[in-house]
């Protein structure tokens, strides 16, 4: 089959395929609205109310009242208005007749005299800590406002004074007396059971003992929290049988993070609270429910969990009725639906262009896209539960928004897992044939770029080109920046012996790097030459590359072709193996799917190039370090077709160490960031219509791993300034909610999944290759993050040629390439065993935290490994010598050549 044929038939069968391509697939719909029921149902049964919780109908027996809203805090002064505290007077009214309060500091002194008509008793609190003249002010007013007001029943000199170590005993009990002397209400200090059972001089120095039972600072389970709070109730009595006791404060939080076996949520809330009203109904107990409305203020030094204490929201919603079924999260319904449509559009929108895919494909690919979709939903529900400060709100949104990108970069990774394996027909796909002897074929100028390569190894590329089976063929060879005479001469020499179609040129110091020597080889081009070829100087042709490949230009629709990279040196050692089969997985796998929406990678060797189409875009970029990549993005927004082969044409040489390797791909990604700022407006506007939508997907995905690797560093770095935190101050410095923890992990199991699923099917290696390939790629994160970040926002990177050909260095010298990933290694590891041992192991925030650390250390460890297999011996690389060549007339030199 002539190539004209074949692009007559590829043709016709893309045509087929766009007749078919839309959103009526049956089989497409019956997965994503098949999934979407699932997913729904498991919202459900994840959500499904706590309908076992006993009623409670009586009336509470009291509130701790704090009445700050949004905004307000006594730390920094901003007290509520005397409307807002009336207001919640009334509110509070309605469900008991008793509050207590901390302090009479702003406007909250009023409160006694704001509830007068409203039924309520007031236990007056006077706020006591470490400063003798504010304590002095506190004390003088509360007596007066006691004093005033008759709905004052009792005084409460200090909370928890003794607990914080603000004052000793003694002082307290000072306080205390004097207090007494002044009022005509009983006089108490609240402090938790163990205070109590620790101090009798203090119980005896009150009228009455208010004691704190709150068994979820002691991380005890909710189940038998009520047992274990009259437990404690019943030592303390036992102690002072004389005494009476009022639970001053008595409760469960419904967010925070677990403590040893208490979870904090509204079900466990709900249940603590009616299951002791009945309780303390029976027993006639007297108490203070911890607390009236969530005091999110408290969360700066007690921790999330101090601000979901009340049964009431910071917005004045109940949380729960007292009878009844009971929800954690009531809205769900809500968020299911949002991620249910979301997830329903976004299947649709994909599959819908490739309707192709077995049925098991779009089933697996409508489930990872409901399962993210459905994570970012629930993190988002969580969100809109969260009281937020300006700042923590700002670092949440900018979480949700990485998770955001990780969510579409998830979705992303998935189509082209499911289209690469369950797809059924290849639209472009070409399969090259040498054509016949005598066909018409346009004359190719083939450009060798050379800078300080060793001779022998370029004389090697230039007999297997001299050694093609093609008539019309020229070579330039541009060595540029080499500044020794004898490593450059060499080669010029053997372009002599090859004949006039070789032609050496020698620059000197030139500017531009590879893309300026290809530039000046364009200007040297023979006229009527019509394609332009482009090598790397390692690399061995095969002689029938031009002759199968050059008839694709035959279409003038055609830009450029492109062939695989592949490589010769593969001599057994473990890191030249690991090597070979990560960059082979591009090609058999990321370059084919590209292929189909004509969106593939031009990588600057084993390239043809229409020469026309290449000087009317100018040539090539100087200022971007992956010209290759860029030409081939410029000339499809030119309208341009590319035609690629899996078939490999030629072989190289890969990096002789892991340092080349990772400079190697450094580059790569600072390149790209570059070709996406400068292209940004064919990329991103959606109003620019020199991309496809095909090409635009392409290219914008291809790259988004990486910026999964820039984003990588950020989270590490915040993960282990967290750590710190969590060891250091682990009230401050809370664990994040799981829903952020989790995608990290989920995502990594992911990539190593896809990437083992994809090797599998389409790259021609045994179970342990692909595994090595995986922790090759692995490797390069950091290198690859660090790279885009430079590239997003600097100019100008020095070229970093990859070295090639040399010794591979001693095992110490392994571990000095990786250093920097070895300390970040380190650091990670230390910071997991400092948060896991600091906390005891004890909850199930702890272990995610580690596990996140141990994921993220990751690609640090691949880095190390990977460093140590390269630096081990390994036997020379075995390069295949190209075929002898004759002598032929001396070439005739371009002057910069010298002479």
């Amino acid at each position: 089959m002539t190539y004209q044929s074949q692009i007559r038939r590829q043709t016709a069968l893309i045509s087929t395929r766009k007749a078919r391509k839309g959103w009526a697939s049956p089989s497409s719909w019956a997965a994503a609205i098949g999934v979407g029921v699932v997913a729904f149902g498991i919202w459900a049964g994840i959500n499904r109310p706590a309908t076992n919780i006993a009623p409670y109908t009586g009336e509470i027996g009291g509130f701790a009242f704090s009445p700050f809203h949004k905004g307000e805090s006594p730390q920094t002064g901003d007290y509520p208005t005397t409307a807002q505290i009336k207001s919640d007077l009334a509110l509070a009214a309605k469900h008991t007749h008793n509050i207590r309060t901390y302090t009479v500091e702003g406007d909250l002194g009023q409160i006694p005299a704001l509830a007068q008509g409203m039924g309520l008793n007031v236990t007056l609190g006077a706020w006591l800590d470490r400063h003798s003249e504010a304590n002095a002010k506190e004390l003088a007013k509360v007596v007066q406002v006691a004093n005033a007001n008759p709905d004052v029943k009792q005084v409460m000199v200090g909370n928890e004074t003794i607990l914080r170590g603000d004052q000793s005993v003694p002082e307290l009990v000072s306080e205390i007396r004097s207090v007494e002397k002044q009022v005509h209400v009983p006089v108490s200090t609240a402090e938790p059971w163990h205070v109590w059972l620790k101090h009798p001089e203090l119980a005896n120095s009150v009228d009455f003992i208010t004691v704190h039972l709150l068994p979820y600072w002691e991380g005890v389970p909710e189940k038998i929290a009520v047992q274990d709070s009259m437990n404690r109730y019943e030592a303390v009595h036992k102690m002072y049988p004389n005494k009476k006791i009022v639970i001053g404060e008595i409760g469960w939080p419904s967010d925070g993070i677990d403590i040893g076996a208490a979870r904090a949520n509204n079900i466990n809330q709900a249940r603590f609270l009616r299951d002791f009203f009945n309780l303390a109904q029976q027993k006639h107990l007297d108490y203070f429910v911890m607390e009236a409305f969530d005091q999110p203020w408290k969360t700066s030094f007690e921790g999330r969990a101090a601000g979901y204490w009340g049964m009431f929201t910071l917005g004045r919603h109940q949380k729960w009725s007292l009878t009844g079924p009971v929800w954690n999260h009531p809205e769900w319904i809500w968020y299911a639906a949002g991620a249910a449509l979301a997830s329903l559009l976004a299947t649709m929108a994909l599959l819908s262009r490739r309707p192709d895919i077995r049925f098991t494909g779009k089933l697996l690919f409508a489930a990872l896209v409901e399962g993210f979709t459905a994570t970012l939903a629930m993190l988002l529900m969580y969100m809109g539960q969260t009281y937020l400060s300006l700042g923590a709100a700002a670092v949440w949104s900018g979480l949700a928004l990485g998770q955001g990108l990780l969510l579409f970069l998830l979705i992303a990774d998935s189509f082209d897992l499911v289209e690469t394996i369950f797809g059924r027909i290849a639209k472009r796909h070409f399969e090259p044939m040498p054509a016949p002897a005598g066909a018409k074929l346009p004359k190719v100028s083939i450009h060798l770029p050379i800078c300080n390569e060793p001779p022998h190894m370029v004389k090697q590329t230039l007999d297997s080109l001299a050694a093609l089976d093609y008539d019309r063929f020229e070579v330039l060879v541009i060595d540029n920046n080499t500044m020794d005479p004898a490593v450059w001469e060499p080669v010029a020499e053997h372009c002599a012996r090859l004949g006039p179609k070789f032609r050496f040129f020698t620059l000197g110091k030139y500017k531009g790097y590879k893309a300026g020597a290809l530039n000046f080889a364009l200007r040297e081009t023979a006229l009527d030459a019509e394609v332009i070829g482009v090598i790397d100087s390692d690399y061995l042709v095969e002689p029938d590359w031009l002759r199968s490949m050059a008839p694709a230009f035959d279409d003038p629709a055609v830009g450029f072709t492109q062939s695989p990279q592949d490589y010769r040196d593969n001599d057994g050692s473990i890191f030249k193996r690991m090597m070979f089969w990560e960059y082979a997985g591009f090609f058999h796998t990321g370059m084919v799917t590209r292929n189909e929406r004509n969106a593939i990678i031009q990588h600057g060797t084993m390239t043809l190039i229409r020469k026309e189409a290449l000087q009317n875009e100018n040539g090539w970029a100087e200022w971007c370090i992956c010209e290759d990549s860029q030409l081939g993005l410029r000339l499809f927004r030119a309208g341009y077709e590319a035609v690629y082969s899996k078939k490999s044409f030629g072989k190289g040489v890969m990096p002789d160490d892991y340092n080349a390797f990772r400079k190697q791909r450094y580059r790569w990604a600072y390149g790209a960031m570059r070709i996406v700022r400068g292209n940004a407006a064919a990329l991103f506007n959606p109003f620019n219509k020199e991309l496809t939508a095909g090409q635009r997907w392409h290219f914008i995905t291809g790259w988004l791993p990486w910026f999964g690797d820039a984003l990588g560093i950020a989270f590490l770095a915040m993960g282990l300034v967290w750590s710190l935190g969590l060891i250091l101050d682990p009230v401050r410095f809370e664990f994040p909610i799981a829903l952020f923890m989790l995608p990290s992990i989920f995502l990594f199991g992911f990539k190593i999944v896809q990437i083992l699923a994809l090797y599998k099917s389409r790259v021609p290696c045994g179970f342990w290759d692909r595994v090595g390939a995986a922790v090759a790629g692995l490797a390069l994160s950091h290198s690859i993050g660090k790279a885009v970040w430079k590239g997003l926002f600097t100019n100008s990177l020095p070229f970093l040629r990859t070295p090639k050909m040399e010794n591979a260095p001693a095992l110490v010298q392994g571990l000095v390439m990786a250093r920097e990933e070895l300390v970040i290694l380190a650091l990670t590891w230390g910071a997991a065993l400092g948060v896991g041992f600091g906390h005891h192991w004890a909850t199930l925030e702890t272990k995610l935290w580690v596990a996140v650390l141990f994921t993220q250390s990751m690609p640090y460890l691949a880095s190390v490994g990977v460093s140590i297999l390269a630096a081990l011996p390994a036997k020379a690389p075995k390069l295949v010598a190209a075929p002898a060549v004759k002598p032929m007339k001396a070439p005739v030199m371009h002057p910069a050549a010298g002479d």
